[in-house]
């Protein structure tokens, strides 16, 4: 057991891609916390996902020894879409290390980063990364972590994740410079809950920073926020694998198997405190996550909506951010409505769902949350283009605009404003970061945003430019819903809500695309996209026809036209009848509508 004054905990906080997770592997290596001959590179990524895309999503937690120290490490993800993991990170610390990479300098996350480590009082220690690469030039590094973030020459360290440079200096610097926890260690329990997951055998598994008090094996806890009580099955710290321990006490960070099977009973933010000796107060928690893009998710085939239901349950607990609700549609059937962080969030959800569960899903197309006000005053959340009310009662329709913020090379800077005005943004400030590297600030709708903004920024730039953004407020626009018609009835999940400017151009390139994505039937398949009653573009998938005249050799053409006119009544008969099969690739299509328009 640690003293309070030996306890250090710190996260490592970057843009993606910085190299956290390969300082972290260092880190651990040269702790001696991990033996070499069980090293292996991306420890701390333990998803299969996070290996794949090269990129951190789930904070870890690991604890390691440093001249007679305790260090408690809290990995953090980079991308914008997981800002919220990185605030649940800085709540559980003291203190953070920024890393910026030597080759690349200061981006956009690493801003927005180092502004919540700052906000939160952290003691924010700047790290210099991967020095081994060449051709790097250090003190233009240097003088934007001077001019840009404030910091002195002195306090910026130099390391390589790669090689192992500069990692003990940083280790010391992390004992001298991160202050010790403050709490009081004879007060009643008080743990802050900071992430939490699933075991099958244990329960739910909760990761927490021991704030105020004590706790020791076979205690029985309480959760303050759902007043659920539970006996504790196991109290362990992470190194980096669990390992169970007899105590955690103040200031030290590990986890308590609860026993809960319940998600929904055990929360991320929530307080932990004793069932003999509860806490007065409980610890001020996290707000909670707000969704910025809507879609809905169906079984693939609707008897799996139990399983596809209870992955959620267990997904939404490793996921705090993650939000759905049941819905239904006339072209699905059940399903859920669910609310993520950014597409990239999306992404990831929809293929952990696939992998780690085994659900077959329909995605629909991602929707951002409109305000509409009604004749009667009533302002209504629309996160779902099939519920907008009749254009009729609507008086107006807001939708969401975002700050963005862009780093760009200024060699770039003409390609990347051409596709920021191509998606309604207008530009608030452009300055340097220094004499190579523009910052554009914009304001944009979110709606524009989700759809491919990201993918054309990278390639306009040459993968140079670097993204972050922040939600500013609701604005009024002029917006309709476009609906699509197949053989006459409505497919809700393929509605989207666009600019009035934009629609007749999107309502083209959908029809277009869907008549090549939609399978050829027995009948004519009269595609169409209309704005409330109007159609204003259509297509048809011409049916498969077998030749009937084939038999005909010769012969009156009246015998001829009579096969052909039999043939077209039992087409007629079939139509009246037939339903069409949307394939997933149609939905699909609705999210890569951007690209044409």
């Amino acid at each position: 057991m640690a003293d309070l004054v030996r306890i250090r905990n710190f996260c490592v906080i970057a843009h993606v891609d910085h190299g956290k997770t390969t300082l972290s592997d260092r880190l651990l290596e040269t702790t001696g916390t991990v033996p070499l001959r069980e090293m292996r590179e991306q420890l701390l990524d333990s998803m299969e996902l996070e290996r794949e895309h090269g990129i951190t999503i789930k904070a870890r937690a690991v604890r390691m020894a440093w001249r007679d120290h305790e260090l408690n490490l809290i990995d953090t993800p980079g991308h914008v879409d997981f800002t919220y993991e990185v605030s649940r990170s800085l709540a559980a610390c003291e203190g953070a290390v920024l890393l910026v990479d030597a080759s690349q300098g200061i981006e956009a996350q690493t801003l927005a980063n180092a502004y919540l480590a700052v906000e939160q009082g952290l003691e924010v220690i700047p790290v210099i990364n991967k020095i081994d690469l060449p051709n790097i030039d250090l003190d233009v590094v240097r003088e934007e972590l001077r001019t840009t973030l404030g910091f002195r020459e002195d306090e910026i360290l130099l390391a390589s994740g790669k090689t192992g440079a500069g990692v003990e200096e940083l280790l010391d610097a992390i004992v001298e410079r991160v202050p010790a926890p403050t709490g009081d260690p004879d007060a009643p329990l008080r743990a802050l809950i900071f992430d939490s997951h699933y075991d099958a055998y244990k329960g739910v598994v909760a990761h927490i920073r021991v704030v105020d008090g004590a706790l020791a094996a076979g205690d029985r806890i309480r959760l303050m926020a759902t007043e659920r009580e539970s006996d504790l099955l196991e109290l362990g710290v992470f190194v980096p694998d669990a390992r169970p321990i007899e105590r955690l006490v103040t200031g030290e960070v590990g986890y308590v198997a609860t026993g809960l099977k319940a998600v929904a009973d055990c929360r991320v933010g929530d307080t932990l405190t004793l069932a003999s000796r509860p806490a007065a107060e409980p610890l001020p928690g996290y707000r909670p996550a707000k969704p910025m893009v809507f879609a809905g998710f169906y079984p693939s085939n609707a008897e799996d909506y139990p399983e596809l239901k209870d992955a959620l349950e267990k997904l939404r607990l490793n996921d705090a951010s993650l939000l759905y609700e049941p819905e239904t549609s006339q072209a699905l059937g059940f399903g859920f409505r669910a609310g993520f962080l950014g597409l990239l969030h999306l992404e990831i959800v929809q293929e952990r769902l696939e992998r780690e569960y085994d659900v077959g899903l329909i995605a629909t197309s991602p929707s951002v949350e409109y305000r509409v006000i009604t004749q009667k005053g009533a302002e209504v959340a629309i996160d779902n283009p099939a519920l907008l009310p009749d254009p009729g009662t609507i008086v107006e329709i807001r939708e969401p605009w975002m700050k963005v913020t862009i780093i760009v090379p200024t060699t770039h800077v003409g390609p990347v404003m051409e596709v920021a005005q191509n998606k309604r943004a207008s530009l608030l400030d452009m300055s340097y970061v220094d004499p190579t590297r523009a910052m554009l600030k914009y304001e944009m709708p979110l709606s524009e945003l989700i759809v491919d903004f990201y993918d054309q920024l990278k390639s306009r730039s040459q993968g140079y430019a670097s993204l972050d953004y922040e939600f500013a407020e609701y604005r009024a626009a002029d917006l309709v819903r476009l609906d699509i018609l197949v053989s006459g009835s409505l497919v809700d999940a393929l509605s989207i809500i666009t600019h009035r400017d934009r629609a007749q151009l999107s309502g083209r390139v959908l029809v277009s695309k869907l008549r090549g994505l939609i399978p050829k039937q027995m009948f004519d398949v009269r595609i169409q996209a209309a704005i409330g009653g109007k159609v204003i573009a259509s297509e048809t998938v011409k049916a498969k026809r077998k030749d009937v005249l084939a038999k005909c050799y010769g012969g009156d053409i009246t015998r001829k036209r009579k096969l052909l006119e039999k043939q077209k009544e039992g087409k007629k008969r079939m139509k009246m009848v037939g339903s069409v099969e949307i394939p997933q690739e149609a939905f699909l299509a609705v999210l890569r509508i951007g690209d044409e328009t």
